[in-house]
């Protein structure tokens, strides 16, 4: 494994790989790795570590946890089925959380990201629902990344929905074990072709075939993930970085199991000499 040396890009831990488990345990695990950024997960019906029906004590509350943990909140993945205009309503919400815990960043997918069900749609239509929503991210200050996903499972689709809307306030999350899962590419071969259009990373590995659900510890599967890096690097392309482990269907046998993944990803990134 060749050493990388520091990069520019901030890196964190997505809640999400704390799936059925507490916001608090998640935090404590994270912090306990060794990470100093936390991105928080919003996703109805699936992971609801915060919620947009927060009151503003609740929210104050998630920040001081993450602060008394030295964690400062990067983004919230909060996705929402852009294809469907009456997600809409959901995803403006989620945007307005991101700026109430202080995030810079929203994630989201283009259809439901964990569901399975409505995930094709025009691109024209998905261009349009995405334009209704940047008012809100440009007035907020807030980033809206697109994750490979389903039908848009390359970073290339993604970027050409990017490219051709051209905001600033608009980019490609790039997820790398996805686009293995669902687009079929490898990410050190494939991330070339968008990575003028990222602007959040997903760093994630993969293991067993390629339509497998099976995504370990960062660093314990079979994807390049030191190439991915250091073409980041090269193309000085400093977007924070946040690792998240998925494990198998089986899930996690336990908290210690998530927990021991979380402190497995740092020590190959600290292996790598990134961080």
């Amino acid at each position: 494994m060749q050493g990388l040396g520091r990069m520019g890009n901030a890196f964190s831990v997505s809640t999400n790989t704390y799936h059925l488990f507490s916001l608090d345990e998640a935090l404590d695990g994270i912090a306990a790795a060794g990470f100093k950024n936390v991105e928080l997960t919003a996703v109805k019906g699936w992971t609801e570590h915060v919620s947009a029906a927060m009151s503003d004590a609740d929210v104050a509350d998630v920040i001081k946890k993450c602060k008394a943990r030295g964690l400062v909140p990067l983004a919230l993945s909060g996705h929402c089925n852009l294809m469907d205009e009456a997600r809409l309503v959901d995803f403006l919400a989620n945007i307005e959380l991101a700026a109430r815990c202080g995030c810079k960043y929203i994630v989201t997918s283009t259809g439901e990201a964990h569901f399975g069900h409505n995930e094709n749609s025009p691109e024209d239509v998905l261009i349009a629902n995405i334009k209704k929503v940047l008012g809100k991210c440009e007035t907020l200050g807030v980033v809206m990344v697109l994750e490979t996903h389903g039908e848009f499972g390359t970073g290339e689709s993604l970027a050409k929905i990017t490219r051709e809307i051209n905001s600033p306030y608009l980019g490609v999350n790039y997820d790398t074990a996805n686009v293995v899962f669902y687009g079929k590419k490898f990410p050190d071969e494939e991330i070339a072709s968008c990575i003028d259009q990222v602007k959040y990373i997903h760093l994630k590995d993969k293991a067993g075939e390629m339509g497998e659900w099976n995504f370990p510890a960062v660093g314990k599967g079979t994807l390049k993930l030191d190439k991915v890096l250091k073409q980041l690097a090269e193309a000085g392309n400093t977007s924070p970085i946040s690792l998240e482990v998925e494990f198998t269907p089986a899930g996690p046998a336990n908290l210690t199991e998530v927990n021991k993944a979380v402190k497995d990803s740092f020590d190959y990134l600290k292996r790598l000499g990134v961080v």
